[in-house]
């Protein structure tokens, strides 16, 4: 592969509550492990919410391409990610839900656009097989 893209991030201090920046400087943020981890939590952020926001993001993205390829306008849509960290067989892994938010469709053709967005989304191709990954359509 080529990349088109290459995004630069380096975490520094102490790991989950260490601090965040990417090489352009837009992200320099302050990590906390979230309380219900047993950590300080408060008002900063952790990998799970910025892996939450990328695949979000990406996923709402495919969402668009598919619709604009079946020739289907979307109108206020939106994708909510949840990013689920979790032990199993006493090692730690992430599970993700994907809520594709698709106002005006009907529930099927809703439905399909999650399915195909899920099989370009780059997110989606990243963790096909590595991961839960759940998705949902409402209308």
């Amino acid at each position: 592969m080529e990349p088109v893209y290459t995004a630069v991030a380096t975490a520094r201090g102490d790991g989950r509550n260490g601090e965040v920046t990417t090489s352009d400087g837009v992200i320099d943020e302050r990590l906390a492990v979230p309380k219900e981890m047993g950590g300080p939590g408060g008002e900063m952020t952790n990998p799970e919410q910025l892996f939450a926001a990328g695949y979000a993001a990406c996923f709402h993205s495919a969402v668009r391409l598919v619709a604009r390829k079946a020739g289907v306008e979307l109108d206020d849509s939106a994708v909510t990610a949840e990013v689920g960290i979790g032990r199993v067989a006493g090692v730690l892994e992430l599970a993700v839900k994907l809520v594709a938010h698709l106002p005006g469709l009907e529930q099927d053709q809703a439905g399909e656009l999650a399915a195909q967005a899920h099989q370009v989304c780059p997110y989606s191709r990243a963790t096909r097989g590595n991961i839960q990954v759940e998705i949902t359509a409402t209308t």
